[in-house]
């Protein structure tokens, strides 16, 4: 095999020329720290290992589906643009993306950064950033800025051109590529070192002069870009090249294989932007946000297409990719019917805490290929059926552990029973799931104690609460977990001063957070009801409010000093309800 070599200014000149991106490739997903790490590594004259590119001839560079690297990157962002390619010279880069993108980046681009402690979806939340050089760092001095990694030369990351102090003078990177003239760089330096501030000492500008000049040569001089081309026109065994070569660094999923294949296999569809633009559906354009990711869609395939759904290289067949492109609008109704349902129930990205619970749920609708979004006596029955199948396989963690053995026997419980009825099989999954894999769907007396010792602020909190109301539609609004005897009443020092003692008062307390005083309230009436005494807002509701809410009608256990009793009294009364529930 031959090698090439070419210098860093070279290569990223061409890149978005002649240098593109195949469908195959896995979205950037490198962070600043490691951009500086690559740009100090090239400082100190370290290797960046090879790159591997493919040379496309003319007639076939419309066979393929090619990207663009992405230059002004956005943290999260998934996305490349696709590349207008007629009448330009095509090289796709097999390995060697995240490195080549991060060049890119610290040298013509920027890199947008979300700001600690704002939301998402805050157009301020997000700040463009540029790479910067602080030219008067010495690298051979002792001091680093992250001595776990060896940082040495004051790289750094900034929105706007940092200010000149007399300790530190930033330097754009990305201005060295001004510079194609090497007397015309020079001419640069000496007139920025004659400008620097009457303070600057003369060990600075020596070393002002010593980071431009390396800087220069190794992007300029250097051919630090040592590369190999292959020119071979197979996909296959380009596509065969792409995965052993990403077989370091940051690897594969299992999710990137499926896609490259199906991307290489798929006619007529562009299978990346498919799946990526589906993925983003998904989560951000139904009723409520979701948290999918590729993974789970690509599992989905498998598993709706009734293929092996294990990840496994053998089982990414010609054959198998094919019936997943057939079965591609399926598979999307599926998911999309799933996603909708489980965000009626109130569930999204904040409470699902196993996406794998979701893989029953999307084969059962394809085979029966309904929606269950009516107010048919089958939609009712069979949404009911499902939403407390999936709080109760959430709630006792059905899918931990080997979770592709429990979605394994899911299916075939679910396609032998819509054999002979379209009706979804609570029955038959909790009992089959129970005995071939020892798995408890329902609540019953044993496991019932661990539901109720649910506390405020569990991750699966809101998913127990809302077991108790199964005819709410609780995705149509904005739920708040309440405590009904509210806690600031209930602090050790407020119940010593009813006449409890230290000890009694201590193990009160520990009562207010369980799940026996809570309860889901709109948003507006939580807020209403604040840190009022309950008793006297309970008569703002209607006469069947304790009752549907499962809280005890004696008003004497309404009362802080009695917080033990009402949850006890309150626990039974859920016990009671559960037990005659489906």
């Amino acid at each position: 095999m031959s090698y090439s070599s070419t210098t860093i200014a070279k290569i990223i000149d061409q890149v978005n020329r002649s240098y593109f991106l195949p469908a195959i490739q896995r979205p950037y997903v490198w962070e600043p720290e490691q951009i500086i790490a690559l740009f100090d590594s090239l400082l100190k004259g370290y290797p960046i290992s090879t790159f591997l590119f493919w040379e496309i001839k003319p007639e076939n560079r419309n066979n393929w589906e090619i990207y663009k690297f992405v230059e002004q990157f956005k943290f999260g962002d998934t996305h490349n643009e696709t590349a207008e390619t007629d009448g330009r010279e095509i090289n796709l880069v097999l390995d060697g993306q995240q490195r080549l993108t991060s060049l890119l980046i610290g040298l013509r681009g920027s890199y947008t950064v979300k700001l600690k402690g704002k939301r998402w979806d805050n157009p301020s939340a997000w700040v463009k950033q540029k790479l910067y050089i602080d030219i008067f760092k010495d690298p051979n001095s002792d001091e680093s800025d992250d001595e776990d990694i060896g940082i040495t030369y004051g790289l750094k990351f900034f929105s706007d051109q940092p200010n000149t102090t007399a300790a530190h003078h930033w330097f754009k990177v990305g201005s060295i590529l001004d510079f194609d003239d090497e007397d015309r760089f020079n001419d640069h330096v000496e007139t920025l070192a004659e400008n620097l501030p009457d303070a600057t000492t003369q060990a600075q500008r020596r070393t002002a002069k010593k980071n431009l000049n390396n800087l220069y040569r190794k992007l300029w001089k250097d051919e630090a870009i040592s590369f190999f081309t292959e020119k071979n026109q197979s996909y296959d065994r380009v596509l065969d090249i792409f995965i052993r070569a990403n077989d370091g660094g940051t690897k594969l999923s299992k999710s990137d294989l499926l896609l490259s294949m199906i991307t290489s296999k798929w006619d007529g569809v562009n299978a990346r932007d498919e799946i990526f633009g589906f993925v983003d559906r998904l989560n951000d354009q139904l009723d409520r946000k979701n948290d999918f990711n590729k993974d789970f869609v690509m599992r989905s395939c498998l598993v709706i297409s009734d293929l092996d759904h294990i990840y496994k290289v053998s089982n990414f067949t010609n054959e198998a990719l094919l019936k997943i492109q057939n079965n591609w609008q399926k598979i999307r109704f599926s998911l999309e019917r799933t996603t909708k349902l489980i965000n009626r129930f109130g569930i999204d990205r904040d409470t699902l805490t196993s996406v794998n619970a979701l893989h029953p749920i999307a084969y059962y609708l394809s085979k029966v290929d309904a929606a269950l979004d009516g107010s048919t006596e089958f939609d009712v029955s069979n949404r009911r059926k499902v939403r407390r199948w999936l709080l109760g396989a959430l709630l006792n963690r059905i899918f931990g552990g080997n979770s592709d053995q429990t979605i394994g026997v899911a299916r075939q419980i679910i396609k032998e029973s819509v054999l002979t009825s379209h009706d979804f099989p609570y029955e038959a999954l909790c009992e089959g799931l129970f005995k071939r894999r020892g798995r408890v769907v329902n609540f019953d007396a044993n496991n019932l104690d661990s539901l109720l010792d649910t506390q405020y602020k569990s991750p699966t909190c809101f998913l127990a609460l809302s077991l108790l109301d199964d005819e709410k539609n609780w995705g149509t609004s904005s739920y708040h977990i309440d405590h009904i005897i509210p806690k600031s009443l209930c602090t050790e020092s407020k119940l010593i001063k009813t006449g409890m003692n230290e000890i009694d008062a201590k193990e009160s307390a520990d009562y207010v957070n369980r799940l026996g005083n809570l309860q889901l309230l709109l948003d507006h009436e939580n807020i209403g009801k604040s840190d009022g005494q309950f008793d006297e807002w309970i008569k703002t509701r209607d006469s069947n409010f304790l009752e549907r809410n499962l809280i005890p009608k004696n008003k004497e256990l309404w009362r802080p000093e009695k917080i033990k009793e009402f949850v006890e009294a309150r626990e039974e009364l859920i016990r009671e309800y559960l037990s005659r529930s489906i």
